[in-house]
């Protein structure tokens, strides 16, 4: 369907991809425009930015690229004022910033432990901080937080810190929707099983003897046979953006291929 977000603004939060292909956030940003929103494309490296809004302009869509270091709070603030002053409103909160680092509470410093949580979970915190004032101004807004099934069970990889911030974006996400769902204003998250993003082959792939080891075993533990892709999360964050979702808020959506629902 076309026209699903037409003439709305969508701020996507990591819009860039973390390697070469399609992430989560660089998927979600051109199928938004796709739906005729007009996109800010955000991300820490101005590249990445670009390099989406790039493609968003290359099918004839609205969109632009902004950097923006999203645990920095005022960075956050001045970027939601520009948006805000550019286009009048924020109709959209993609949050999509997030990384993974291997290690259990032994083997990860309190550093990196600190360093993973400003990442995966103060930057949605900062992004809704600042954009809610102005949706709820409105009257009506749509956020979509991205998480992960390993916010409700184990998925095999040491990474305690991943857990813990994904677990904590999921209660996150139920708490604010129910807390703005009387101010018109919708949060949902998605939560992601093994999926072939970019991310994998530069975060996940140290705990295999190669990539294709890699790949084989993650397609292997989908009930499916394979991985999603970062389309299949992009679809969804587009239905829960939409009019469509309009009587959806607090769901923490599995897009896993059937994942969760197997015996761990």
């Amino acid at each position: 369907m076309t026209g699903r977000l037409q003439n709305r603004v969508a701020l996507v939060m990591g819009a860039g991809s973390s390697g070469p292909g399609w992430g989560n956030g660089k998927a979600s940003a051109l199928t938004f425009a796709r739906a005729g929103a007009h996109v800010v494309a955000v991300d820490r490296d101005p590249a990445a930015a670009a390099e989406t809004a790039d493609l968003i302009a290359a099918e004839g869509l609205s969109g632009d690229a902004a950097a923006c270091d999203a645990t920095d709070g005022a960075a956050v603030a001045a970027l939601v004022d520009d948006a805000i002053g550019a286009h009048g409103r924020i109709d959209v909160l993609m949050n999509n910033i997030g990384i993974a680092v291997m290690g259990g509470p032994v083997e990860l410093s309190e550093e990196e432990w600190r360093r993973v949580l400003d990442i995966n979970l103060t930057t949605i915190f900062s992004a809704c901080k600042h954009v809610l004032p102005h949706m709820t101004q409105a009257g009506r807004g749509a956020i979509v937080n991205t998480s992960s099934i390993a916010g409700i069970r184990y998925v095999g990889y040491p990474y305690a810190s991943y857990y813990a911030t994904k677990g904590a974006i999921n209660q996150l996400t139920v708490g604010l929707a129910l807390q703005y769902a009387k101010q018109g204003v919708r949060v949902n998250a998605i939560m992601p099983g093994l999926m072939d993003t970019p991310m994998i082959y530069g975060q996940i792939s140290t705990e295999y003897a190669d990539l294709d080891e890699m790949v084989a075993a993650r397609h292997a533990m989908c009930p499916t046979g394979r991985m999603g892709t970062a389309w299949d999360v992009a679809n969804a964050a587009l239905f829960l953006a939409s009019d469509e979702a309009g009587y959806i808020t607090g769901h923490c959506l599995p897009v896993d291929g059937g994942l969760t629902m197997t015996v761990a």
